[in-house]
């Protein structure tokens, strides 16, 4: 296995990236940071995307991270500075009920606590292979010079994390 310094988690809502992304940083001792806390304030209203941009572009210059999160839009910056991509590519069924079994839990990477069901969201999910994979492969495939580790099961995922201990 290459040396990790710089790591994407990406996937779904409700792919699990957060619980991956603390089991590797116990891993590897890698400083984790949630791009849902660059993004969201406590309040549920959010940061705007000048300060968002401003915080992400402080924390790539940094000389080691795992960061958890999709935010599609700035998926081409993270990608040309990490070395190592974890992509949890899960059927949505999977990731519905990943976002279920966490609601009303307090969480480290969300500033509030789910309490309810969020049908919009819960429909973005159930859409996000359809209108997100696509573009997904097409950033991972411009950067084959990274390590790009895709994990189809949860199973596959707890596996690998195995495998680093």
């Amino acid at each position: 296995m290459h040396a990790m310094k710089k790591v994407l988690v990406i996937g779904s809502p409700g792919s699990g990236k957060s619980t991956f992304s603390r089991r590797l940083r116990e891993l590897t001792g890698l400083p984790l940071f949630y791009l849902d806390l660059l993004w969201h304030r406590a309040d549920k209203t959010t940061y705007s995307r000048e300060e968002f941009d401003r915080k992400l572009g402080e924390l790539l210059e940094r000389e080691a991270w795992i960061l958890d999160g999709n935010y599609a839009r700035t998926l081409p910056l993270r990608l040309a500075a990490c070395d190592t991509v974890f992509w949890l590519d899960y059927p949505p069924e999977v990731c519905l009920e990943g976002i279920r079994e966490r609601r009303g839990k307090p969480r480290e990477d969300m500033p509030w606590i789910e309490m309810e069901e969020d049908e919009e969201f819960m429909e973005y999910v159930r859409s996000f292979p359809a209108v997100r994979r696509q573009e997904i492969q097409r950033h991972l495939e411009e950067h084959p010079e990274k390590k790009i580790v895709i994990f189809h099961s949860r199973g596959e995922s707890e596996e690998f994390l195995s495998s680093l201990k």
